[in-house]
């Protein structure tokens, strides 16, 4: 019998601020830019719950979320307290959860900062998979006074979903045999990879629901989503087979800034250019690689549509200037017609190191 998890600390950056800091506990708490009373530029990294009582969630531009605490406080009520992130502190506190985590079970594969999945199969019974999982929430909190959301179920998939139906504090177990009707209500936004424009043009197919997603035939699934056809209509099923993979490997090295003002200033968006990759190279070096072969840039528009574009070498870059140089021609398109056919203005830039290289790798 296979049997998987999925945990998600609730609301992780913000819980860890409320936690560290007394004054705060029970105020509503966002994480993320500066909103420079409503002017700032950037995202909300993390609300808390309180927060998001007001609306704020992850992701959203902090001018908005600044707008919405304006309008709680003229409600009489109090004001969201913005907070910039520290990640360090983050990093630090997701290394303990795991360390927890790892303790209860044999095999565990990490998503992120704020979530892992980690295999139960050896419990032989939902039963005891999740007092396993009652444990550990239980030790996260006993020892960082920290709150986790647990989803157990018969793959990754399954687990993921169920892992955000109650929360925050929540355990939701869902075996093999309820999984197709635990799905089929649910919106097709549960389905990890169905973001907002997706969501928009099945909507506009009159397809909200995971089970009409689950009525539509293979072949007019990969007509709509090409290659990604076929997996869709498995996760409409609940299907899914793969692994949990124990890796603690860094995978990519990325820094992104958002400017105060949009642009189109050629001078200063090369300036900063230069400056990500100068700054990438000293995370290499501190994270033990020698070079990479892929450089990947992203660039978010003022109306905050984003591309991206990548560019990979036979042989490994090992310098800023040879980063910048690559990084320079995936720019260039933007800042014209090519690539930016409206010449809008751009708000944020990223840079992204892939396919690192280890020191005894050969070239």
């Amino acid at each position: 019998m296979r049997i998987i998890a999925h945990l998600e600390m609730d609301a992780f950056f913000a819980a860890i601020e409320e936690r560290d800091n007394p004054r705060l506990r029970g105020l509503p708490i966002a994480v993320g830019a500066d909103p420079l009373q409503g002017h700032g530029r950037g995202v909300v990294a993390t609300a808390n719950y309180k927060a998001r009582e007001y609306g704020l969630r992850s992701a959203l531009p902090i001018s908005q979320a600044w707008r919405m605490s304006e309008a709680a406080r003229r409600q009489g009520r109090p004001p969201v307290f913005f907070l910039a992130p520290r990640f360090d502190r983050y990093v630090e506190e997701s290394e303990k959860i795991v360390a927890i985590v790892r303790v209860h079970v044999p095999q565990t594969e990490r998503a992120g900062l704020d979530e892992m999945y980690f295999d139960l199969s050896f419990a032989g019974s939902y039963e005891r998979a999740a007092d396993i999982g009652r444990e550990i929430k239980a030790d996260i909190f006993d020892k960082e006074r920290l709150t986790a959301s647990v989803g157990i179920g018969p793959n990754k998939l399954i687990a993921k979903i169920a892992s955000d139906m109650q929360k925050p504090d929540g355990l939701t177990v869902i075996r093999e045999e309820a999984a197709a009707r635990f799905l089929e209500p649910l919106s097709i936004r549960k389905i990890p990879g169905i973001g907002p424009k997706t969501e928009a043009m099945l909507n506009n197919l009159g397809i909200r629901t995971i089970a009409q997603l689950k009525a539509l035939p293979p072949k007019r699934l990969e007509e709509l989503m090409g290659k990604w056809g076929h997996g869709l209509f498995e996760m409409a099923r609940g299907l899914d087979d793969s692994p949990v993979e124990e890796s603690g490997e860094v995978k990519f090295i990325s820094e992104q800034e958002t400017f105060f003002e949009d642009t189109l200033d050629a001078e200063f968006l090369v300036s900063k250019l230069k400056e990500m990759a100068v700054s990438l190279e000293g995370k290499l070096k501190e994270e033990g690689f020698q070079g990479f072969r892929t450089v990947g840039l992203v660039v978010r528009f003022s109306d905050f549509e984003t591309k991206s574009k990548a560019f990979t070498l036979r042989n490994p870059i090992r310098s800023a200037d040879e980063m910048f140089t690559v990084a320079l021609r995936l720019l260039l398109p933007f800042l014209d017609r090519r690539m930016n056919p409206h010449l809008k203005k751009i708000r944020l830039i990223g840079l992204r190191m892939e396919k690192l290289v280890k020191p005894d790798a050969e070239d």
